[in-house]
């Protein structure tokens, strides 16, 4: 399971992290060559980047990367760092699922009066479900690691303070 969440959350940020590339040579030589830029780009990076931040987020939290501040674990006993771990855990994975559930009814709010981007009428629903999907994966895979004995490589690479 964890090898098909990297993979479908790593594609769809590649794809969108490269759409957001190619938009940007496109719109960018576009204004400086002919002087025309491409109508509602500003509007397609943002849901773009909407796209790479949330599926970016159960990679982050899969591979134990988010931010950390543990300059005084050092001086917890170990029973008291893996209650801590596994509270921490707990705390992010339920945060994380209301979060998505709260997403899913703004989407279905969005849906029914017709919400859309701006400049381009791009209905925003689907964006918001996408984001609700995700962050609650990432909160069920937060659950999923605090149900879980703690081992040395629960850390991740990720930035430690």
């Amino acid at each position: 399971m964890n090898k098909l969440i990297e993979r479908v959350c790593g594609l769809l940020a590649a794809i969108a992290l490269f759409a957001i590339m190619a938009l940007t040579f496109f719109d960018v030589g576009g204004r400086k060559l002919l002087s025309n830029s491409i109508t509602g780009s500003l509007e397609l990076t943002e849901l773009l980047m909407v796209v790479v931040i949330f599926a970016a987020l159960p990679l982050v939290s899969l591979r134990g990367e988010h931010v950390v501040f543990d300059s005084l674990d050092h001086y917890l006993p170990e029973a008291v760092r893996k209650v801590q771990r596994a509270l921490m855990q707990l705390i992010c994975g339920v945060v994380l699922l209301a979060l998505g559930w709260l997403m899913w009814q703004t989407g279905g709010q969005y849906l029914e009066t017709g919400e859309t981007t701006a400049q381009l009428l791009i209905l925003k629903a689907p964006f918001i479900y996408g984001m609700a999907v995700l962050c609650a994966l990432a909160g069920l895979i937060h659950l999923g690691m605090a149900l879980r004995p703690a081992s040395d490589t629960d850390t991740g690479e990720g930035v430690t303070l």
